[in-house]
């Protein structure tokens, strides 16, 4: 099993770390900040179901045991968006 692999917080699939959105609550600070640093990791699927559903339910900062800003779900959003845009 190669050992790259990761599970959304909200879907709970399994895939490769690539696939998916990470956001990490950096040590020591426990700011959560996307895609890079040290610390707590969780990954969400690049989907507007997982995000909603991450958003709604707080599975990211459940997930993460620090608030996850309004702000790094907007980012996300946008991501999204902008990854629709291109694919339509």
């Amino acid at each position: 099993m190669p050992s790259n692999l990761r599970r959304c917080v909200t879907c709970r699939q399994l895939a490769p770390k690539e696939t998916f959105w990470r956001l990490v609550r950096v040590h020591p600070s426990h700011r959560v900040q996307l895609d890079v640093g040290m610390g707590r990791s969780a990954y969400v699927c690049q989907t507007d179901e997982c995000l909603k559903g991450a958003q709604k339910k707080n599975r990211l900062g459940r997930a993460l045991k620090a608030p996850v800003p309004e702000e790094l779900f907007q980012i996300l959003w946008r991501r999204l968006a902008a990854r629709s845009q291109q694919d339509g």
